[in-house]
């Protein structure tokens, strides 16, 4: 029997077969869940429905997580897809992944005191708010227990050189996980954040000298090893199961302790 037989999730953000939410997603379905996907429309007939496909999900959505009548428009196919007993839905949820995360490249590469306000509320929008609006619209279809879970980074409490804004939305990220787990934990909901490690994805490579911190990251890391989207994807499965039922408001790290160094020689 798997972790999560019987379990159904949700996961916002899968972008391509290299992506942490993809990794989650495959991770949650060979222990045993039922696993949706949603991504941005541009995605979703190229990358994210042949994946999909992979695993055997049929539920595939796009989202624009800007506005929340699309966010709304994918619980309600959510909940048309699995009406539950009284036909609302209500109950068949019960894991929702978080892999959202957005800043325009100019607001990455120079120095965070000349980031545009509108590209400050635009990485805000889009990579803390998010979680926010589909939480406040999947209350309806959460059971009870459930987890939901984010994905954020080091740079949310430290400042790492090039992340920027970012940094500051990430940070926004796990004070909202917190303020989330406090509201809804009476209801049975869970919420926690995962803090990867430098981890090769398309996402990250949009980060200047990224490739120069990953080399050195190994080098200076406890556990002297780089991070592989697969270490974060167990994490998530522990998040989802009833093994972590008792862990919520938690930022937990998958960075083989870098977060426990003090100075370390890591430059970008």
């Amino acid at each position: 029997m798997g972790l999560l037989d019987g379990k159904r999730a949700l996961v916002f953000g899968v972008a391509n077969d290299h992506s942490i939410a993809w990794a989650i997603a495959r991770a949650l379905h060979e222990h045993g869940a039922e696993v949706g996907l949603s991504s941005i429309e541009s995605l979703l007939e190229r990358r994210v429905r042949p994946l999909a496909a992979s695993i055997g999900a049929d539920f595939v959505e796009p989202c624009d997580v800007r506005e929340d009548a699309d966010i709304a428009r994918v619980i309600d196919a959510w909940a048309a897809r699995h009406p539950g007993a009284d036909g609302s839905g209500a109950g068949t949820l019960d894991i929702v992944v978080h892999a959202l995360a957005y800043a325009n490249r100019e607001d990455l590469d120079g120095r965070f005191v000349d980031t545009s306000r509108d590209g400050f509320a635009l990485a805000m929008e889009v990579s803390a708010y998010s979680l926010v609006g589909i939480v406040r619209e999947a209350r309806r279809v959460l059971a009870n227990p459930s987890s939901v879970m984010c994905l954020t980074y080091y740079g949310a409490e430290k400042v790492v050189q090039h992340y920027n804004v970012m940094g500051v939305a990430k940070a926004a990220l796990e004070a909202s996980t917190r303020y989330l787990a406090a509201d809804l934990g009476p209801d049975g909901v869970r919420v926690n954040a995962i803090s990867a490690g430098p981890v090769r994805t398309l996402a990250a490579a949009g980060i200047s000298g990224f490739k120069h911190m990953h080399r050195a990251f190994r080098e200076v890391a406890p556990l002297r090893t780089s991070i592989a989207s697969e270490d974060v994807a167990g994490t998530a499965v522990w998040l989802a199961s009833d093994l972590s039922r008792q862990v919520t408001g938690e930022t937990i790290y998958v960075d083989g302790g870098f977060h426990i160094l003090g100075v370390t020689t890591i430059e970008m």
